[in-house]
């Protein structure tokens, strides 16, 4: 580990990956962007964090529509 630096992460702990869209359903992120996390810029972290709101949101409702 790194003593000190801590990556800001939005993962939930809900590893549970939504296979059609590759999006895990716990933090939204894509399987690329998880993969990716640790190499990413902080600015571009927080890019994507930004994102995982609206993206879940969009997720969660097309899920109610098809069931």
């Amino acid at each position: 580990m790194f003593p000190g630096k801590m990556i800001e992460t939005p993962c939930e702990k809900i590893c549970t990956l939504d296979a059609q869209r590759k999006l895990c359903l716990g933090c939204g992120r894509t399987v690329d962007e998880i993969a990716a996390w640790g190499r990413l810029s902080p600015a571009e972290r927080r890019r994507v964090m930004n994102e995982l709101p609206e993206r879940l949101a969009a997720f969660n409702a097309s899920q109610k529509l098809a069931g």
